[in-house]
């Protein structure tokens, strides 16, 4: 943590970059907020060394308000709902810029009990959705196997789940990654490239700290030598960003991983479509998920768990798969649609998602209780991180809520999932050295 008897901070050799706002983290949300921020007429940068590459890679892109609404966390209920009424604006919008396909599905989720005690716990659900005002109907077995004839008929239960939809996150950043590089005007005011970034938007670096100047975050700077500065910064990089140096004083962000298994199948000829809804199924009480795609392959997860596998220090523990977790995915999934067995395995992946101790997401500006001349938060600084499940669906909302933040607007919808809720302690501005000036320096 720097504070003022440090030295002052001299950058390694490196580009200097300025951009009117810094995203660090190249997953979904941060391409997002990256877009959202670049459609509001402001040039911005995306920082990572390996976008797309993280959590977003194995998301199943699942848009699920209703599904995943979980006993206690009722508080999240209606932000997913302002992310899941965004999706349509966001992936035509999205199209149209990218001139691709982002993947956005409207097809319905179908909710599948195994036994007798899962169809039970899903009937539990239920009635704390319908609640919360939310649709789910129950379907007769027969009703069910009529939609989807390769159900297993042994099933328990099905509900129907119409506003549950999906998206592809791989086609997702893709699409994003494209339309960031398509930039209107030029360099300087109203333009959106940036001089020195890769295609005018993208640093393949990675952020090792924030920079300060005057009490505000004045923008990043680079573990490869060299700095962003941007009049706003927006720590976007997951399990990362509790890491960066130069993090406002007693502010604790307390991300976890929560790793999760995940496979990809392709579905032979003669029995497509294996599906044309998600299927999200209890298998003896354990949740499973097969999630079918416009290419002709399905996505099963996920399963859910605290601890990494392999060698702590080899750096790959958080991309291990499990193999139990493998063939518990592929025992459940074949109770519910026992075609599965039949399917070419092309793909097993794991990664960590970033959760909190309330599974909500730390998304907002940094409250300061004794601000200077009673300034409220810290200042030129966005924290959008612990997504945890809800990453991909909860995209458009963050990013619309982080562009009305860079323009002065703050909804209090959002306030109780201000990023420094955890901190015991009064968080002040971190004590640091006036970062240099491009300008001056190029």
């Amino acid at each position: 943590m720097p504070n003022a008897l440090e030295a002052p901070y001299r950058p390694a050799p490196g580009p200097s970059l300025e951009a009117d706002v810094a995203v660090i983290g190249g997953g979904v949300i941060g391409h997002g907020i990256a877009w959202e921020v670049r459609r509001s007429g402001h040039s911005a940068v995306v920082i990572d060394d390996a976008p797309g590459s993280g959590a977003s890679w194995a998301a199943a892109g699942m848009l699920a308000p209703v599904s995943e609404l979980h006993y206690q966390e009722e508080d999240l209920l209606e932000l997913m709902l302002e992310a899941s009424g965004r999706w349509p604006g966001f992936a035509a919008g999205l199209a149209a810029a990218a001139g691709s396909d982002p993947g956005y599905l409207t097809t319905p989720t179908l909710a599948l009990g195994a036994d007798a005690a899962d169809r039970q716990a899903l009937l539990d659900l239920r009635g704390v959705q319908q609640a919360n005002g939310l649709t789910v109907e129950p379907l007769t077995i027969r009703e069910a196997r009529r939609r989807e004839p390769l159900l297993s008929p042994a099933i328990a239960s099905a509900l129907d789940t119409p506003a549950d939809h999906q998206v592809d996150p791989r086609l997702l950043v893709a699409c994003l990654r494209r339309a960031l590089a398509r930039h209107m005007g030029g360099t300087g005011s109203g333009g959106s490239f940036v001089a020195g970034a890769a295609e005018g938007y993208a640093v393949p670096d990675r952020a090792a700290g924030l920079l300060w100047r005057d009490g505000a975050v004045a923008g990043v700077t680079l573990e490869g030598g060299g700095t962003v500065a941007a009049r706003e910064t927006v720590v976007a990089n997951g399990l990362h960003a509790a890491a960066l140096t130069g993090l406002p004083e007693n502010l604790h962000l307390p991300l976890r991983p929560v790793h999760g298994d995940i496979l990809r199948l392709a579905v032979p000829a003669h029995l497509q479509p294996l599906l044309t809804s998600t299927v999200r199924g209890l298998v003896r009480g354990i949740p499973v998920y097969i999630v079918p795609r416009q290419d002709g392959t399905v996505v099963i997860g996920a399963t859910q768990r605290e601890d990494a596998l392999g060698k702590k220090d080899s750096g790959t523990s958080a991309g291990a798969v499990s193999a139990g977790g493998v063939y518990q995915l592929l025992r459940d999934a074949q109770v519910l649609v026992p075609a599965v067995a039949e399917l070419e395995l092309l793909e097993c992946t794991a990664r960590a998602r970033p959760g909190t101790p309330d599974n909500a997401p730390l998304l907002g500006r940094v409250p300061l209780e004794d601000g200077p001349a009673g300034q409220s938060h810290v200042e030129g600084l966005i924290i959008a991180t612990g997504f945890f499940r809800h990453g991909v669906l909860l995209t458009p909302a963050a990013a619309a809520i982080c562009r009305d933040l860079l323009e002065g607007r703050a909804d209090p919808r959002w306030a109780p999932f201000n990023p420094g809720r955890f901190s015991g302690a009064a968080v002040r501005p971190a004590a640091a050295a006036t970062p240099p000036n491009p300008k001056e320096t190029a």
